[in-house]
């Protein structure tokens, strides 16, 4: 009787599983990242053929560009207020409804009707909350008395702030989902037994409850800069990045300097940059996952 075959080993079978995601990766991230990267150091132009290689020039012309430096202000100041706003709104809204009172979960799924409406559509809608001629909030303050003629979307001091509301709109019930399932995690007993002690809803609140949420909190903050740094939907609906810059972040600025300027090159350059400081983020919130597992 001949010698039977063996089976394959729990490595190979690894290898074999492990082959198909990692050619998609390669083939999907990995490749165009790397040729992007290598296109930083070129000139080339959707206008033009022929490209070269120009070394650290685009580095060096972009970081030299007031406008990007105003970029990277606009960018950080977006995604500072779109983290920080829906997370304490989204955090309040979720102590409220871990209290358990009739129709709290009725508020709850109403709550969460709006994470799933697209971006895009969400941006519309909030563009005619804030249209200068004939929108919600001008028609609100016209009934209350005032003039109701701003145009919200077309001043540089506004614009931004527009953006934020509507991503914090758009964000806030992520943020509570999440804050929600930590706060249920917690242990009552070690409330009650404080509580018992003197301790006041405040105490109660900085002293248990964060501390209890501690890796939850840290994970949401890391997962919502992230996608905020990458977050193009509402900026380019509701206002295209302007007027005058005051809302184009540096994912616009990697979409105008690509398809508008055509300047494929230094499109690249911006990206790299951008993916730097994504890369920055996520490390942390890798950590995080890992910290908490």
């Amino acid at each position: 009787m001949g010698e039977r075959r063996k089976g394959l080993t729990d490595t190979q079978v690894g290898i074999l599983l492990i082959i198909p995601g990692l050619a998609i990766f390669i083939a999907v991230i990995l490749f165009p990242f790397v040729d992007a990267i290598r296109m930083s150091f070129t000139d080339k132009s959707m206008l033009m053929p022929d490209w070269d290689y120009i070394g650290l020039n685009n580095y060096r012309d972009v970081f030299n560009d007031p406008y990007f430096l105003k970029t990277v202000g606009t960018t950080a100041a977006f995604v500072l207020a779109s983290t920080a706003l829906p997370f304490i709104l989204g955090l309040i809204w979720a102590l409220l409804l871990n209290q358990g009172f009739k129709g709290s979960e009725f508020l709850r799924g109403v709550t969460l009707v709006n994470w799933i409406i697209p971006g895009t559509a969400i941006g519309f809608l909030w563009s005619w909350i804030f249209n200068g001629q004939y929108g919600v909030l001008n028609g609100i303050i016209k009934m209350l008395g005032g003039e109701g003629n701003t145009a919200w979307l077309g001043q540089t001091s506004t614009a931004l702030i527009c953006v934020v509301i509507a991503r914090t709109w758009q964000m806030l019930p992520w943020y509570m989902a999440f804050l929600l399932g930590g706060l249920q995690g917690v242990e009552l007993d070690q409330i009650e037994a404080a509580r018992i002690d003197g301790a006041g809803n405040w105490k109660c609140f900085t002293k248990i409850v964060v501390p209890s949420m501690k890796n939850i909190i840290y994970l949401i903050l890391a997962m919502g800069l992230v996608g905020n740094l990458q977050h193009f939907d509402l900026p380019w609906t509701m206002v295209q990045g302007g007027p005058a810059r005051a809302t184009t972040t540096l994912s616009l600025e990697v979409y105008n300097t690509a398809f508008k300027n055509w300047d494929m090159g230094k499109a690249a350059t911006i990206g790299t940059v951008w993916a730097l400081l994504l890369a920055c983020f996520s490390i942390v919130y890798l950590k995080q996952v890992k910290d908490s597992d």
